[in-house]
């Protein structure tokens, strides 16, 4: 007799500024994974690019009825709409899960894309085993997500995990999201990559700027040693308010490895010192973690 899944197959779709990643999920594994180009002509032609994926996979697997959406952006509260997204053009309260519905005629969990890779760390990733844990994604901004007893914890108002959003320097920069001293506004890709620039009086990016830090570049060690710090006292206020198990890092930034986890770590153990340790590991799923974690969404509802 043949073993059936122990989960339903299950259509995961990561929307962002620049590709749409999909796939389906059987069981643990992620299958028929695909990227095309995120339309850059208004929302309607990318929930158009959305369903056209959903039917291709589904034609590959009719058995795929699930499906779940990731966008980089704030949600309503029940989740049917996207605020806005502000790195997809036109992407300002846009109708999600009800223009979908027109499409294809089916059910459709849409979830914020750091909150989709928080659940798939946490079930499939870094995290897999631990009770309760907050993923934290550093690249062009800072998201995050929390997860409690393997279910995404949102608050009141579905805004929980926002932690790119809370204050690290009142009076500081001013985010896109308008708030003076954001957390992404002083330690996200895009703020190091400032900050660089203007050290150095010349065009440097994250990259470059992580580089020269490495090699003892004195404005350069500052600059990004800074963005560290920030980050740092984030999770030892998070590890002290939630108290979570792991903290889980991921995205563009993170990537550059020992240098970043090393900074992010010894800042976090110094403001957490006397309460409990900060325990950080690095995230597994990579470019895959949005996918997989809006497949989970798709069958966690």
């Amino acid at each position: 007799m043949t073993n059936l899944p122990t989960e339903p197959l299950s259509i995961g779709i990561d929307v962002g500024g620049t590709k749409i990643a999909s796939g389906v999920l059987r069981g643990d594994e992620l299958h028929d994974a695909h990227v095309i180009p995120t339309p850059d002509t208004g929302w309607e032609s990318v929930l158009d690019a959305i369903a056209g994926e959903v039917r291709r996979l589904q034609d590959r697997h009719p058995d795929a009825r699930l499906i779940g959406v990731g966008i980089p952006g704030p949600l309503n509260a029940d989740r049917t709409r996207v605020k806005f997204a502000p790195n997809i053009y036109g992407f300002t309260d846009v109708p999600m899960v009800d223009g979908l519905r027109d499409r294809l005629g089916q059910r459709v969990v849409l979830e914020n894309d750091a909150k989709a890779a928080a659940l798939a760390e946490a079930h499939l990733g870094a995290a897999r085993g631990a009770e309760s844990s907050i993923y934290v994604t550093v690249s062009t901004g800072i998201g995050s997500g929390i997860v409690l007893n393997g279910r995404i914890w949102r608050g009141r108002h579905g805004i929980a995990g926002e932690i790119g959003h809370i204050t690290a320097l009142p009076g500081g920069p001013v985010s896109g999201a308008g708030l003076d001293g954001a957390l992404e506004a002083v330690a996200s890709g895009t703020a190091i990559a400032r900050d660089a620039s203007f050290a150095l009086n010349r065009d440097v990016s994250t990259a470059e700027a992580f580089q020269l830090a490495q090699q003892g570049h004195p404005a350069a060690r500052r600059v990004v040693g800074q963005a560290l710090r920030y980050i740092g006292i984030a999770l030892a206020d998070l590890q002290k308010t939630i108290d979570p198990e792991v903290f889980v890092i991921g995205g563009g930034v993170a990537s550059v490895g020992d240098y970043f986890f090393h900074g992010v770590q010894a800042a976090a153990d110094e403001y957490a010192q006397g309460f409990a340790p900060v325990t950080i590991r690095r995230a597994q799923l990579a470019g895959n973690a949005g996918v997989i974690g809006a497949a989970l969404a798709a069958r966690h509802g």
